[in-house]
């Protein structure tokens, strides 16, 4: 069906995969498994708890699902990760950014050859800085990748509320028929859940991994009561400093302008069912979030060293996620505040960041005598 106010244009039908395999039944996972279900697909979903599929198998609910929603019988739920490849067509990792390479090792010799996969985790590998799409052609060489992300509460999808994503895979001849990212997003298309296309993969993925780290950001000057005035800013620059990242990594700087940029961005940064944002919160208004072993992964606080530490390797300025990695060692929130708040004073647009740079009138000697990589803290 045409958009609405969209101008007509040639259309083609890609083939969708039929048996997917999603590997990782956290919320997200499983709202995945969900999404592919009800857009005709036969859906098999990895859980690595046992009391996952206890559970599930008693009363067709996922307790890391923050919402009533009952998983089909026609979904099969299984840690028997052999079952759960056997027949499928695409698979869909959906694992923790720290767990990825692990997963993917496993799930090697289980997998077809040619089998095309689904990057759905977002985040930098610690060791060696790899994106997640890095990560899995190391360990999948010879398997077309694509990504997904964007602006997704796992529950809202399971709720079936409307929905928007990005997925891209590289297109060398351009879109069509048998591009993955085409083929991919008929696959999981419904009424309400609505993928668009992209080429650009690390692009998307660092948008989808620097934004966590923004959020806690977000997060602790929520708890921290510094209005909204400071979280459109934190936002702002934050995007600023993903796409800084993103293209120093060979992205396209459009490319964060979209869902897996600024959209997934604002989401995270803007509602308290981010668990970044939370977790931000909380360490805003002087408490020790709980990070409890088999709890839900404040995937932020794991990669605002991972993300830091590739900053630092490629000479980006990435002065809010630097603070969030200083505050998570122990710094002191309103000094990094201050820091941030006393930088140079420069332009703003990206191309001209480095044209001019003035000293901060307001900056003390303090912050001068204690100098960050940078100089101090400059968003």
């Amino acid at each position: 069906m045409q958009e609405f106010g969209s101008a007509a244009a040639p259309a083609f039908e890609p083939q969708p995969f039929d048996r997917i395999a999603v590997i990782g039944a956290g919320a997200w996972g499983t709202a995945l498994a969900l999404t592919a279900y009800r857009a005709g697909r036969t859906v098999a979903l990895w859980a690595r708890e046992e009391a996952v599929i206890e559970q599930v198998a008693r009363e067709r609910r996922n307790p890391f699902l923050p919402a009533a929603i009952d998983i089909p019988e026609d979904i099969l739920v299984s840690n028997d990760l052999a079952r759960v490849l056997d027949g499928a067509d695409l698979v869909l990792f959906v694992t923790p950014s720290q767990h990825l390479r692990a997963m993917v090792r496993r799930c090697r010799p289980m997998l077809s050859a040619g089998v095309p996969v689904v990057v759905c985790a977002k985040g930098v590998e610690g060791e060696g800085g790899a994106l997640m799409s890095d990560v899995v052609m190391q360990e999948l060489p010879g398997h077309d990748l694509a990504v997904l992300s964007g602006p997704t509460f796992a529950a809202e999808v399971a709720r079936e509320l409307p929905t928007a994503v990005t997925i891209a895979a590289a297109a060398e001849d351009g879109f069509g028929r048998s591009h993955l990212a085409a083929r991919v997003a008929v696959s999981l298309a419904t009424l309400t859940f609505r993928p668009y296309l992209s080429d650009d993969v690390v692009g998307v993925e660092v948008g989808g991994a620097v934004k966590n780290v923004i959020a806690i950001a977000c997060g602790i000057a929520e708890g921290r009561g510094l209005g909204s005035n400071a979280r459109a800013a934190i936002i702002t620059r934050g995007l600023a400093e993903l796409t800084r990242l993103a293209v120093a990594l060979g992205a396209r700087a459009d490319s964060l302008g979209g869902l897996a940029g600024v959209g997934d961005l604002v989401l995270t940064c803007s509602s308290e069912q981010s668990r970044n944002f939370s977790f931000g919160k909380a360490l805003g208004a002087g408490g020790n979030p709980d990070m409890a072993e088999g709890g839900p992964v404040v995937e932020g606080a794991v990669n605002a060293a991972t993300v830091g530490a590739l900053a630092r390797k490629l000479g980006v300025a990435m002065p809010i996620c630097a603070g969030v990695e200083a505050v998570l060692n122990g710094a002191a929130i309103d000094e990094i505040m201050a820091s941030l708040m006393s930088g140079d004073l420069r332009p703003e647009a990206l191309e001209a960041e480095n044209d001019l740079r003035i000293p901060h009138p307001a900056a003390t000697s303090q912050e001068q005598d204690h100098p960050t990589e940078e100089g101090r803290l400059s968003a």
